[in-house]
C-alpha cells in the first residue's frame, strides 16, 4: 500500500481482466479460464486459522484458502503484492466467475484483539452514528483530495447493524460513492464474536448487485462458525484479553483503524473494470476520536 494509518487510501486505474493476466511459466499467456482454474476452489467443511471456526460451505459457494486468494486478490483483481496478507481465505458464489462483471467474493480475515463486550448493544443509536461518520467522512475529503485521492461520500446505510446477542453476530452493509463515479460502492460486512477477536467477512461490489448479495450475505451468517474453545461463551473474564472498542467500534473502524490492517481491506470492482484499495469506509478521523473514548458512551447512546 502507498499510504497507511491516518489516510484513507483509494487507488483507480482501468483494469480490464484480461489485462490482469501477466505472462506465466515459460511466457506463455494465461486465460481467465486457466487461471481460475488453478486457484484450489474446496467445497465441504472448512477449518479457519489453527482450528479455531469451521466453515460448512453450502452449494452456493466455493471456498479459496489462503494461497489462492493471494492469487485472485493481487493477481486476478490487481492489487498489489502484498495487499492479501492475512486473509485467510474467501468464500466465492458459484453462480458468477469471480473473473465476470458479475463476480464478487468474501475476504476472511481474523482480528485477535481480545473479546469484545457487547453490553449496551440495544442502546446504540445507528443513525445518529452513521451522521457522525458522514460528517467525519466529509470533513477528512479536503486532506485525502490534497493528496492526490478521490473524495469518499458515504451515501449511507444499504442495510442499518443488526446484532443478534444470542449468536455473536453481527452485519451491516454501506453505500459509498468515491469522487464524482455515478456508480455507487456497496460494502457488506459480517462480524462473528469470538472469545479472542472477530472474524470479519467484508463483500464489496455495486451497489445494484445488492439484491444478490444480501441473501448470500445472510447465509453466510449461517454457515460460519467458532469451534468449541474459540466461541464467545468460552471467554474467561480476568484470564483472557478483552478489547478496548465495543459493538460501535466494529461499525465505525475501530479495528481497522490499527496501523497495519490497511492492507486487508481491499476490493475489485470488476463491474466497472476498476480497482479499489481502501483502507477504511469509516473515516480515520473520527475513528481516532472514538479511540479515546468508551463507545458506548453518551454520544452513541439513545438519549
Amino acid at each position: 500500500m502507498t499510504k497507511h494509518i491516518g489516510v484513507l487510501v483509494l487507488h483507480f486505474a482501468l483494469a480490464p481482466v484480461a489485462a490482469l493476466f501477466a505472462q506465466q511459466g515459460q511466457g506463455s499467456a494465461e486465460t481467465p479460464e486457466e487461471f481460475e482454474s488453478k486457484l484450489g476452489y474446496q467445497t465441504g467443511t472448512i477449518t479457519l486459522k489453527d482450528g479455531i471456526a469451521t466453515i460448512t460451505v453450502p452449494g452456493s459457494f466455493r471456498f479459496l484458502p489462503a494461497e489462492g486468494s493471494k492469487r485472485l486478490l493481487e493477481q486476478g483483481w490487481g492489487n498489489p503484492p502484498g495487499a492479501a496478507d492475512g486473509v485467510l481465505g474467501m468464500l466465492i458464489p458459484t453462480a458468477a466467475s469471480p473473473l465476470s462483471k458479475e463476480g464478487w467474493g468474501v475476504v476472511i480475515t481474523f482480528d485477535e484483539d481480545g473479546y469484545v463486550d457487547d453490553k449496551g448493544a440495544a442502546e446504540i443509536n445507528y443513525d445518529k452514528l452513521l451522521q457522525q461518520m458522514q460528517e467525519a467522512t466529509e470533513a477528512d475529503n479536503k486532506d485525502r483530495v490534497k493528496q492526490g485521492y478521490h473524495a469518499v461520500h458515504l451515501v449511507g446505510w444499504a442495510e442499518p447493524p443488526s446484532y443478534n446477542a444470542q449468536t455473536h453476530k453481527m452485519y451491516w452493509a454501506k453505500e459509498l460513492a468515491f469522487g464524482d463515479s455515478g456508480l455507487h460502492t456497496l460494502n457488506y460486512n459480517v462480524r462473528i464474536l469470538g472469545r479472542r477477536g472477530v472474524l470479519n467477512l467484508n463483500a464489496v461490489g455495486g451497489m445494484d448487485q445488492l439484491n444478490d448479495i444480501k441473501p448470500d450475505m445472510q447465509q453466510v451468517l449461517g454457515f460460519v462458525e467458532f469451534n468449541e474453545g474459540h466461541r464467545y461463551a468460552d471467554y474467561l473474564p480476568g484470564k483472557d484479553k478483552a478489547a478496548e472498542y465495543g459493538l460501535a467500534g466494529l461499525v465505525v473502524g475501530a479495528v481497522a483503524a490499527k496501523a497495519g490492517f490497511f492492507k486487508v481491506l481491499f476490493a475489485a470492482l470488476l463491474a466497472a473494470k476498476k480497482l479499489l484499495i481502501a483502507g477504511a469506509v469509516a473515516v480515520v478521523a473520527y475513528v481516532k476520536r472514538l479511540m479515546g473514548k468508551k463507545e458506548e458512551s453518551a454520544t452513541l447512546a439513545t438519549k
